[in-house]
């Protein structure tokens, strides 16, 4: 008995050793991160989050809102650039990710983003931007326009979450913790570890079969995710993500403003036909467009051809924004 006792207590001993080098590791690596890839844009604070963002170029106003486990970055990556030559490009921090911040209170559902950054897009004095969502950005995206109508001239979505998932994709799973406590353990402890060690097949399967860009990570901020509150935000974004597109898929008909949907039609995360071409028989009008062989990260793999539908809806939500003005300004003669 004596012996069994003193190898538990060696055993217990040693995990906690581990577990403190882990997380001291962790810390480490967070702190070179953020050196290494310091918050490019600037800061406000929106009802308790401080959010950061980037606000570049002139014209019609565009809101780009990143996805699971993303920040701004992803669209700084490729797209930026080939958009503020022609518009205002407005890039966000979603609550929670790259350098914005999530009180621990806060809700992490998708209604709860979109009504944050629609307070957000009011307190920058933009006017009816046309936002741009990318995979769970797609989703709050479409909350925004949904719950509050006024503020969205038009959806350009790219590879968007748009129903629930039933089955979650391999590659998440390990996000898939409800549990706050364990959440808490497994990010201090083995979540960066595992995530360098694993970084090439995360990386294959989100861009896959388009080549992985090789400046992800540090041009596409993908070193950003080597953080414990990086893990602990995308895991709270995962798991909240199903409730509310449980009612919101119903409502996709009362859209009325101009909504586009790209896809790449061999995206390893999400089903191009589940996500995107079902919901052309929801929304009147849907402009819906697919990358033949793209993968989930096609707004850097395919940023030409991603830039160009951007600007194409853009101009349908113009077009739009004049028609319905017209009967207003004869009024207004008259």
């Amino acid at each position: 008995m004596a012996v069994i006792a003193w190898t538990v207590g060696v055993a217990a001993a040693l995990l906690v050793l581990v577990s403190i080098a882990t997380a001291l590791f962790s810390v480490w690596t967070a702190r070179r991160v953020e050196k290494r890839l310091p918050p490019p844009g600037r800061f406000i604070d929106v009802d308790g989050t401080t959010l950061h963002y980037l606000d570049e170029g002139s014209g019609p106003p565009l809101v780009l809102i990143h996805g699971l486990a993303g920040q701004m970055r992803v669209f700084t990556h490729s797209l930026l650039e080939r958009l503020k030559t022609e518009h205002r490009v407005i890039i966000l921090d979603r609550p929670g990710s790259g350098y914005s911040t999530r009180p621990a209170q806060a809700s992490a559902a998708i209604s709860a983003q979109a009504r944050t950054i629609a307070r957000f897009i009011e307190a920058i004095g933009v006017e009816q931007p046309l936002v741009v969502g990318h995979s769970l950005g797609g989703a709050i995206a479409l909350a925004l326009a949904l719950n509050h109508p006024e503020q969205v001239a038009g959806l350009a979505l790219l590879a968007p979450l748009t129903h629930p998932q039933e089955e979650m994709p391999p590659l998440l799973r390990g996000l898939a913790i409800g549990s706050p406590l364990l959440r808490w353990l497994v990010a201090w402890t083995s979540a960066v570890p595992l995530s360098m060690v694993n970084r090439d097949l995360v990386l294959d399967v989100a861009f896959g079969p388009d080549p992985v860009a090789p400046d992800y990570r540090t041009r596409g901020g993908g070193l950003l995710n080597l953080r414990p509150k990086s893990f602990i935000n995308a895991s709270r974004d995962l798991v909240a993500a199903n409730g509310d597109l449980l009612a919101m898929h119903r409502r996709y008909h009362e859209l009325k403003m101009p909504v586009g949907v790209l896809y790449g039609t061999a995206d390893r995360l999400l089903d191009a036909a589940k996500h995107g071409a079902t919901m052309a028989a929801k929304v009147s009008g849907l402009d819906l467009e697919l990358i033949e062989g793209g993968g989930h990260m096609i707004l850097i793999s395919s940023a030409e051809r991603s830039a160009a539908f951007i600007k194409r809806m853009a101009q349908r939500a113009a077009a739009r924004a004049a028609q319905t003005a017209a009967p207003i300004n004869k009024m207004t003669e008259q």
